[in-house]
């Protein structure tokens, strides 16, 4: 049995500063911008960039499109809402440590789904995981434990200091974006990584090297439904009140889809690109015009003009030209070198050749 590895490269110095000013931006932005309605924008950027990078880290790494990662975020938001009503927890702060049960209860849905889904070729699981959604959000307004179509209301910390009450919801979607990051990030440099990007490439000939092909795309699927349990808690936890059609949303998908492939599919920076550009164009749209859905339109005209001027998203093009830009720098500077270097070996060819004619004339 062939074993697949992955050997694990430093991050380079430039990278390192980019993300060391990334958190350092991240920290300060609700200090700086202390307008409500800028970090409730904040808020749900971070919210779709870690809902994003989770689905880039299932769809773009294993090759299979999952339509149906909305169903996770509607069990998330529904376990938040359930557990703290049903146990008539307190208002405050302590409801955030909800999110992990939340993303607990959406892995186990994760894996009854993928159990069976991920048995099916890729076109296939397109079809089964829209129909799965459906079926979520079907229950949602069947089922008494949800109530229906009336929804649940969560628990409001009222007494929050009105200046800053987006802050502490700002802060735990960074949290969970760094987590969420920081998981992809090992998970790309593991022999785990490793896997998925060959099963995306050939999946027969990733299967007749060794790999456990069912098992690796199943692991990855309950891993990514992990982090966007937990932001559906957060969700609930931030709008108060929650109904099926808002937490099993279809354009969930399409949006975190969307911004993936404009960012970059397959990457690591290119749902975060994604997600902060999208997302909060969407939110500024819905704030500040009075028709909600004018961003679908936006979505639509960003993601032709990308697919057509840069087919394969933002950071890959970028970073292509930035590498081509590089090299050709590079190879003009030895050109140069060896252009000075022929000279001054010709001018000591000449020097020479004068000493013999000047011996010769003697």
């Amino acid at each position: 049995m062939a074993i697949l590895s992955a050997k694990a490269k430093p991050i380079s110095k430039g990278k390192a500063a980019v993300v060391v000013a990334a958190i350092a931006v991240i920290a300060v932005f609700p200090l700086v911008f202390t307008n409500p309605a800028v970090t409730e924008i904040a808020i749900f950027a971070l919210m779709f960039m870690a809902t994003s990078e989770a689905w880039n880290g299932f769809a773009g790494w294993s090759g299979y499109f999952s339509l149906g990662h909305a169903v996770f975020f509607g069990v998330g938001a529904y376990t938040f809402a359930i557990i703290a009503n049903d146990y008539k927890l307190p208002a405050g702060s302590g409801l955030f440590l909800l999110m992990p049960v939340a993303g607990v209860v959406a892995m186990v849905a994760a894996v009854l789904v993928g159990a069976v889904a991920l048995r099916t070729k890729r076109h296939t699981f397109v079809v089964i995981t829209i129909g799965v959604f459906f079926i979520f959000q079907l229950l949602g307004y069947n089922l008494s434990i949800t109530a229906g179509a009336s929804g649940l209301q969560v628990p409001t910390p009222y007494n929050w200091n009105a200046a800053t009450f987006n802050n502490p919801f700002y802060y735990a979607a960074a949290i969970l974006l760094g987590f969420t990051v920081g998981l992809y990030w090992i998970i790309r440099r593991s022999a785990f990584g490793l896997q998925l990007l060959a099963i995306r490439d050939d999946e027969e000939r990733a299967k007749g090297l060794g790999v456990p092909v069912w098992r690796v795309k199943l692991s990855a699927f309950v891993i990514s439904s992990f982090p966007v349990g937990m932001a559906g808690a957060l969700f609930a936890f931030l709008i108060g009140q929650i109904y099926p059609n808002t937490v099993f949303n279809p354009l969930f998908d399409l949006s975190w889809a969307l911004m993936t492939l404009v960012g970059g599919i397959g990457t690591i920076a290119g749902p975060l690109l994604g997600g902060v550009v999208l997302e909060s164009v969407q939110q500024y749209l819905n704030l500040y015009l009075s028709n909600a859905d004018i961003y679908l339109i936006v979505y639509g005209v960003v993601f032709l003009a990308v697919m057509f001027w840069m087919p394969r998203g933002v950071v890959p093009t970028v970073g292509d030209a930035l590498r081509r830009r590089r090299g050709a720098g590079e190879a003009t500077i030895a050109a140069t070198n060896n252009g000075g270097t022929d000279s001054s070996s010709e001018g000591k060819a000449t020097g020479s050749l004068a000493g013999v004619v000047q011996e010769g004339g003697k």
